[in-house]
């Protein structure tokens, strides 16, 4: 009885402040999430271009958890069936591709809430992401590019492969430079969060170090794919 009394308890102002400003962290996150879809397309290979997106979701994952990063990756995913080309499918797609980006990372990132668990989440999200988009491409790419099934295997390591890398490759190098520094604007406009500044001064050598792979993938990515 006391247990259930106290669920149906109303939220205390602090709890009330709290839920209002994740919501609205959340809210502000999904929709530069959105914003940089629409603005920022830049054409890699073929139909696929590189877009931002992922970034602003997994901020919010590793500020409130697995599910917020999820949530956004729907909210976002919805909206941009408005103005997708490719439909229920692109929007289905769109939403898988974020959520196994952002959501590995911020699972990772909830177990070790470091720089070092931010990286090692990052580091992984890249590879389910591009698992999955490969199991997506073989399997949905067929019906709405009018070809085989037969004819898209060999397109599995010579576009899609390489896109999904540099896409989820250039997403987790910009996350990890941007996210003390997002955390710290944060904290200046008053929202409670840890910005990590108290962490060792490695922590800067790992971002730099890990960022600098990265994106030395992705150029080697971009190479490989205007080679010819």
């Amino acid at each position: 009885m006391k247990r259930s009394a106290a669920a149906a308890a109303p939220l205390t102002a602090p709890q009330q402040s709290s839920a209002v400003v994740r919501l609205t962290v959340l809210a502000l996150l999904s929709a530069i999430g959105y914003v940089s879809m629409l603005f920022i397309k830049i054409p890699v290979v073929g139909f696929l271009s590189y877009e931002p997106k992922d970034i602003f979701l997994t901020l919010a994952g590793f500020l409130y958890g697995p599910l917020a990063a999820l949530a956004c990756c729907i909210v976002t995913g919805l909206l941009e069936l408005f103005v997708s080309s490719t439909g229920l499918i692109g929007m289905i797609m769109n939403i898988i591709a974020s959520a196994a980006f952002a959501c590995t990372a911020s699972i990772i990132y909830k177990k070790r809430r470091d720089i070092y668990g931010a990286a090692l989440g990052l580091v992984c999200s890249v590879a389910v992401m591009t698992v999955c988009m490969l199991l997506w491409n073989y399997l949905i790419s067929p019906l709405y590019m009018g070809i085989s099934r037969a004819e898209i295997v060999p397109l599995l390591t010579t576009m899609f492969l390489p896109f999904n890398l540099l896409k989820a490759g250039i997403n987790a190098a910009i996350t990890m430079l941007l996210y003390r520094t997002f955390l710290r604007v944060l904290k200046l406009c008053g929202f409670p969060v840890t910005d990590h500044s108290a962490e060792k001064k490695s922590s800067v050598v790992l971002i730099v170090a890990l960022s600098a792979v990265l994106l030395a993938v992705c150029v080697g990515v971009v190479i490989y794919l205007n080679r010819g």
